[in-house]
């Protein structure tokens, strides 16, 4: 029987890998410079944070699936974006930072971690795109996730 990851763990991951997927796109860096940044940083201290918080480096946090997916995506970008623009309502370069950093990651998941549920990737990029997007941009990730997940992969 292979090692089971708690469903936190993974979706720990995936909110430090948005961040740095955004991160990127904002800074242009490294990619090596920016996974270090996440994997070392101190951003943890008790005054600002409540201590219940994900840390990237705790076993609550699958922090090979957040390389895998920060790394992914930063390499694969140009390809995931292709993927996306058929189910897009409107060109990439208008996409808010954020959504586009979700997308990039979801469509990711979907074409590469076949151990996933395509409803769990869409069901997580909802809930992530809730915390860390506009208002409504949940909708809109569900909508373009819920075109492209039969092209993706089959259902």
């Amino acid at each position: 029987m292979g090692v089971s990851v708690k469903p936190a763990a993974r979706r720990n991951a995936r909110q430090f890998a948005l961040q740095a997927i955004y991160s990127w796109q904002l800074s242009k860096e490294n990619v090596a410079d920016i996974e270090e940044q996440f994997l070392t940083a101190e951003k943890y201290d008790e005054e600002e944070h409540h201590a219940n918080e994900p840390k990237l480096q705790t076993p609550e946090t699958d922090v090979a699936y957040f390389r895998d997916l920060f790394s992914g995506v930063a390499l694969n970008h140009m390809k995931l974006d292709g993927k996306m623009r058929p189910y897009l309502s409107r060109p990439l370069q208008d996409l808010d930072q954020m959504e586009l950093a979700l997308l990039r990651m979801s469509i990711y998941e979907m074409m590469n971690r076949d151990d996933v549920p395509y409803k769990v990737v869409i069901n997580e990029a909802i809930e992530l795109a809730k915390v860390f997007a506009a208002e409504d941009s949940h909708k809109f990730v569900n909508g373009v996730l819920d075109k492209a997940a039969p092209t993706l992969r089959k259902k």
